[in-house]
């Protein structure tokens, strides 16, 4: 049995204390929910088997299982069930591999995922105390990204920070800071030019009770030699900078998936069959180069390999991971995030799955490929791809 994409729509990305920074990422994962039954009004949402939701995050108000919450909010009758789960940055691609096993052994012909990030409203921790009563002071931890609460077991090298993971690779790819820029500043033209083409007018959906249109994060006027201006962010020497990574940001994604069967449920034809997906781990500190091997593994498991490739969504967390990715598969950079990638869009982290997954379901039937490619990056070493095929190109 196959698993498809049925429908596919997420909220504008808004910048960190930006745009849907008052918004409660529960209430972001319930708008994104109800946007998604408006697109396909002829399903049951009874008939709904699961939904499973992505979150990197669980520490504030998304915290008791936001799948379910987001499910119940959202108007989805209660007895829909729903889970949540985390792969950190990969969590709502996570809830698409998770959903179309799901339905491939049969346990259902629906499966609600996506995910949900509010970066801006990721609380401070205060770890209980060992003893009662502690007379010291105590550090309350932020928890909007990276290591935290950090076991002391755990290798130093593994738990440097993302940027200086990145770093790290960058002198071990040769990956110029000129390359980095230069890839930053294509990022937001064509995500401005996707805007301005209509591209994302069914793909994205506002957000009740916050004034946000567009994904908040595009820079228009953007460019590699504004961008070659800005100082390195974890090194002196360095090359990363805040113009050539991802931002913080928030946002939700949800994607339709089902049986061949569930084209009468819904009303609708699918958009694109699941054909291969997969996980790799390395190193936590390479985590960059991680989605090398799991699309290799995704690819090999469609049964396919990288020349039939018309199209690659990655989610781009820092410009040198990427291009460390895109030079490894030897493919064209131009079949890379032709509509913009996260470094112009946001990346918020448990929704990013979800939307690289719409996104490429669209981008094949608007280019008229036939076979896919959505990858991304996870910290703590991880990588998951997975490959869409659409049909009617075949």
């Amino acid at each position: 049995m196959s698993s498809y994409v049925y429908a596919a729509v997420r909220t504008p990305f808004g910048k960190y204390a930006g745009g849907l920074s008052a918004v409660r990422p529960d209430d972001l994962a319930a708008a994104t929910i109800r946007a998604l039954l408006a697109r396909t009004p002829g399903l049951d949402p009874a008939r709904i088997g699961d939904v499973v939701w992505g979150n990197a995050n669980g520490a504030g108000e998304e915290n008791r299982n936001v799948g379910r919450m987001a499910a119940l909010l959202a108007g989805l009758p209660v007895s829909v069930p729903g889970t949540t789960v985390n792969r950190l940055c990969g969590s709502s691609l996570d809830a698409v591999m998770i959903g179309s096993r799901t339905i491939e052994t049969g346990d259902a012909d629906l499966v609600l995922t996506g995910g949900v990030e509010s970066m801006s409203r990721a609380p401070w921790v205060l770890p209980k105390p060992a003893k009662g009563f502690p007379a010291g002071d105590t550090a309350a931890v932020s928890t909007t990204l990276g290591w935290r609460l950090v076991n002391p077991a755990m290798p130093q090298e593994w738990t440097v920070s993302l940027g200086e993971a990145n770093e790290q690779l960058q002198a071990k790819h040769g990956i110029s800071r000129e390359r980095q820029d230069a890839f930053a500043a294509r990022s937001h033209r064509l995500a401005h030019q996707a805007w301005e083409d209509g591209f994302y007018d069914d793909l994205v959906a506002p957000v009740e009770g916050a004034d946000l249109t567009r994904d908040e994060g595009i820079r228009p006027d953007s460019s590699a030699e504004k961008l070659a201006g800005l100082k390195p962010a974890f090194r002196k020497d360095g090359t990363i900078t805040p113009g050539n990574a991802s931002p913080l940001s928030d946002g939700a994604s949800a994607v339709l998936l089902g049986s061949a069967a569930a084209a009468e449920l819904t009303g609708t034809e699918p958009l694109a069959r699941v054909a291969g997906r997969a996980a790799y781990a390395l190193e936590p500190q390479a985590f960059g180069y991680a989605p090398v091997e799991a699309a290799n593994r995704a690819l090999a498991r469609a049964g396919i390999g990288w020349d039939q490739v018309g199209a690659v969504e990655l989610n781009e967390a820092f410009a040198v991971q990427s291009l460390a990715c895109v030079d490894a598969w030897g493919i064209d950079p131009e079949i890379v995030n032709t509509r913009g990638g996260a470094i112009a869009l946001g990346h918020p982290l448990g929704a990013s799955g979800g939307r690289v997954v719409g996104t490429l379901a669209k981008v094949l039937r608007e280019r008229g490929q036939r076979w896919g490619v959505a990858a991304i990056c996870i910290g703590v070493g991880q990588g998951l791809a997975v490959v869409l095929e659409n049909e009617e190109a075949s």
